[in-house]
């Protein structure tokens, strides 16, 4: 049955309209932004397909291009519009973090660094820039690694905070294993980074480790 065919209530776009975007399952999300099903298959009926194929709705937007282009009902067209919409999505929240203290928003500050760094395959050091009043003024990736470690040099870090002016930063990386509990090598090489920061007058407010779906903070935890 074409979803045309359904009670007006039960079609997703009009339930989104009339109940909002929470309301909706990941399927008749997922059906809104396929916009149509193939032969046979709703648009409903080929999201729920893909959501096994992949796992999850999360399997499906991390999945690689090759994999993604593997499943039936959906090819590169798609892959592209997805991959468009998940890069709003984090330049929305980079946005809000652009209008709010990031010391004073942990919530929001772990959200950011969720979006950017939860689905990285290998682990990724990156550093948020803030200003004397902790507003972010620059995410930046500074180191890439393996699945399991990356080298991080302070002096590095603290040339790049020193270019953009930075007050203060706060330190984020990704365990791909998605266990987010910090490591005695993660607290030793954080140690050295305060200490190098302090000689010239930045402050390293926080370091959060990102796993799956958590972020572990440094500064909750009393490690820094």
């Amino acid at each position: 049955m074409k979803i045309t065919d359904w009670p007006i209530d039960e079609r997703p776009r009009e339930k989104l309209l009339k109940l909002g975007s929470e309301a909706l399952s990941d399927a008749e999300l997922l059906a809104i932004f396929l916009r149509t099903g193939i032969q046979g298959c709703s648009a409903v009926d080929l999201a729920r397909n893909l959501l096994s194929t992949f796992g999850s709705l999360r399997g499906l937007l991390s999945a690689s291009q090759i994999e993604f282009c593997q499943a039936k009902g959906i090819g590169q067209a798609k892959f592209v519009q997805l991959q468009a919409s998940i890069e709003m999505s984090k330049r929305y929240l980079a946005e809000k973090m652009d209008k709010v203290d990031a010391l004073n928003s942990v919530e929001q500050t772990q959200t950011f660094l969720l979006s950017k760094l939860r689905d990285q395959r290998q682990e990724v050091f990156a550093m948020l820039m803030l200003d004397s009043q902790h507003r972010l003024i620059k995410y930046r990736p500074m180191f890439f690694g393996t699945i399991d470690s990356a080298s991080v040099y302070p002096r590095v870090l603290v040339k790049q905070a020193l270019d953009d002016n930075a007050a203060a930063v706060i330190l984020a990386h990704n365990h791909p294993s998605g266990v987010a509990e910090p490591s005695q090598a993660d607290q030793h090489i954080t140690r050295r980074i305060v200490d190098a920061m302090a000689l010239v007058d930045i402050r390293v407010l926080d370091h959060f480790v990102i796993g799956d779906g958590v972020a572990v903070s440094f500064a909750q935890r009393g490690l820094i």
